[in-house]
């Protein structure tokens, strides 16, 4: 028999969700993941980069001059990983680090012009994307998946995605 999970939702009835739907949601998961990231795989691919480095270029495109140890938080990486993957991006010149004006042990992190072109393509090809399923779905689906969203992650993750969409560094 299978066994099922209570789901409050706002403003409902309890509803119950079977063993079989949560699979075919985590399923569902690792697939839009695999077509989400299709398109920048390829672009990254054709320069020798992996996923690592397209995260990297996104957060520092999304808070320029953020720093190495702001944005070993945002990713949840060791030190020793953003490392490898920074001292590429600056050596390729998609990259720039600049010792801190208060703290010199700092390093501030903004994209180059280089950098920016390669991030907006990886960008809109995952925005192309959402865009098309966010339109199939609408407004109430959307509101509903980033709700299910917020809710799988972590308390810390979720206080740093909301300081992001609040406009703050993390």
């Amino acid at each position: 028999m299978a066994e099922t999970a209570q789901v409050v939702t706002r403003g409902e009835s309890l509803l119950f969700l079977t063993d079989d739907q949560l699979r075919k949601g985590i399923e569902a998961m690792f697939f839009a993941y695999r077509g989400f990231t299709a398109d920048p795989d390829r672009i990254l691919a054709e320069k020798g980069y992996g996923r690592a480095h397209h995260r990297a270029l996104h957060f520092i495109n999304r808070a320029p001059g953020t720093t190495v140890n702001n944005l070993l938080t945002i990713l949840g990486v060791t030190k020793q990983s953003l490392n490898r993957v920074l001292r590429t991006l600056v050596e390729d010149g998609l990259v720039e680090a600049k010792v801190g004006n208060k703290d010199k042990r700092e390093r501030h992190l903004r994209l180059t012009e280089a950098g920016e072109t390669l991030e907006r393509a990886l960008s809109e090809a995952q925005r192309g994307r959402m865009r098309a399923a966010f339109r199939a779905a609408g407004p109430e689906a959307v509101a509903g998946f980033r709700t299910v969203l917020e809710q799988m992650m972590d308390p810390e993750c979720r206080r740093q995605f909301n300081a992001l969409s609040d406009g703050g560094p993390s």
